[in-house]
């Protein structure tokens, strides 16, 4: 047993399952649970917790709900004991005192992302400056300029001296031989794509190449670009390209995996746009795959694009897929519980709490402010006058008795609403919170005032 000896401060709606949830877990560690003298642990702030908490128990560590709101760092110096927030659901807690097992820092990485302007010929040299940055603020490393077929570039090189003055890294994508060893000269830091027949553009620009097979699937053209290139110390990043799926995709993950065999030590990139775009699925999972798949090849550079709608999260979610893969990989372990971020549409404990443990919550309810709960059954809500259940919605506005308070059924109408998605989705629900998309949104997290619909009462779990 360990010397730890840990507080839990809760409410009296949530005391007995947090005691049954420490009994099972069987914790290493001294324990006490504390009831603060409120109702609803959530609405536990620091500045109560001064007021009430009169004696510590000799405890080591306080942790109090995950949604307790305040200056922890200020109460844990007046107390002289750390206090922590712990989780926002009781049932979670054996996952938080796994974390000595997962991995919480995602700061690193070894991936570099270039991000391709498909379109930058048909923009302005203000319009590529401002993508740039958008790409860079999701996670690119590397702007690629795209070079469009029969499409006039005139102001390539302008566009290049402007995102390097901006302090941008700066690729060149295109197979015309003028473009590539113009953008050199511009002082791109990448061409892509040169192979065994255009080699010689290397020798006049300092630009990076990114070699291709001369013809697709042509292996052997590559081994010879690889083999000049390293006579001439010269740098240079592989590309044995990525095929969309039922046109060689299968095929071309083994030309990866053979030219890794081959020339273990390159450095090598992966086109994974041509999965994201071409592929009417969401991105999210793709792009867990394919940079799992550069993490097992040691490839430390993609190729990404977000051309399509359904990508239009594309680069963001291969940054999160990146470092949960460099993560997993450090820590020898599988790309699980790490970050739920590229989780968009379902979650792995969706249903924390089963239909009887709600009904044993609700018996316990005294007030007439409504809960909303999700079971694996339907969606919920209760209070002191009774206990509700459907998997529509609409079915349980006539029992609710809001017809005449317009702010609580329209609020009511939402939670309502959020909770009908989590469940059919198998999503976490808490109410007077929004759904949690992971990286498929931008994050504006916001939550609801509590005393907004008042006295007709609403409150958290």
């Amino acid at each position: 047993m360990s010397e730890e000896r840990i507080l839990f401060l809760t409410g009296s709606l949530a005391e007995k399952q947090l005691r049954s949830v420490l009994e099972k877990m069987q914790p290493d560690f001294y324990y006490k649970v504390h009831q603060l003298g409120l109702k609803v642990a959530a609405l536990m702030t620091a500045d109560m917790i001064e007021r009430k908490l009169k004696d510590t128990f000799g405890a080591t560590k306080i942790i109090v709900p995950g949604r307790c709101r305040g200056d922890l760092d200020a109460l844990s110096q007046k107390l002289g004991i750390p206090v922590i927030r712990g989780t926002e659901e009781v049932k979670d807690l054996p996952l938080f005192f796994g974390k000595k097992r997962q991995i919480a820092n995602l700061d690193n990485y070894s991936v570099k992302i270039f991000a391709e302007i498909t379109d930058a010929p048909n923009l302005t040299i203000p319009e590529i400056l401002a993508r740039a940055q958008y790409y860079k603020q999701n996670g690119a490393d590397v702007i690629d300029l795209g070079c469009l077929p029969s499409t006039p570039f005139p102001h390539m090189e302008e566009a290049i001296t402007a995102l390097k003055q901006a302090n941008f890294l700066v690729s060149l994508d295109s197979l015309e031989t003028e473009d590539l060893l113009l953008g050199g000269k511009a002082g791109a830091d990448y061409l892509l794509s040169l192979h065994e027949g255009t080699l010689w553009i290397a020798d006049e620009v300092a630009s990076t190449p990114i070699l291709i097979p001369q013809t697709h699937e042509d292996l052997n053209s590559l081994d010879r670009a690889i083999a000049k290139m390293q006579a001439k110390n010269h740098p240079f990043i592989v590309d044995p390209i990525l095929d969309p799926i039922h046109f060689g995709f299968t095929a071309s993950i083994v030309r990866y995996h053979e030219v890794r065999k081959n020339h273990p030590d390159v450095e090598m990139m992966l086109g994974v746009g041509n999965i994201t775009e071409l592929t009417h699925a969401d991105t999210a999972g793709m792009n867990a795959l394919l940079l799992g798949i550069c993490s097992e090849l040691n490839i430390n550079h993609i190729l990404a694009t977000q051309v399509s709608r359904h990508a239009s999260r594309a680069i963001k979610e291969a940054d999160l897929a990146r470092r949960i893969m460099f993560a997993a990989k450090e820590h020898d372990t599988l790309p699980k519980h790490i970050n739920g971020g590229l989780m968009a549409l379902h979650e792995p404990t969706a249903f924390p709490y089963s239909l009887a443990e709600i009904q044993e919550l609700a018996a316990q309810i005294k007030d007439p402010s409504y809960r909303v709960q999700i079971s694996e059954d339907g969606v919920h809500i209760f209070n002191r006058e009774g206990f509700h259940s459907a998997t529509d919605p609409f079915e349980l506005f006539p029992k609710l008795g809001v017809e005449n308070d317009g702010g609580h059924a329209f609020y009511l109408g939402v939670e309502l609403a959020r909770a009908e998605i989590a469940q059919k989705l198998g999503k976490r629900f808490n109410q007077d919170q929004e759904l949690d998309w992971g990286c498929a949104v931008d994050s504006q997290k916001s939550e609801v005032d509590l005393h907004t619909f008042k006295p007709a009462g609403t409150t958290l779990k």
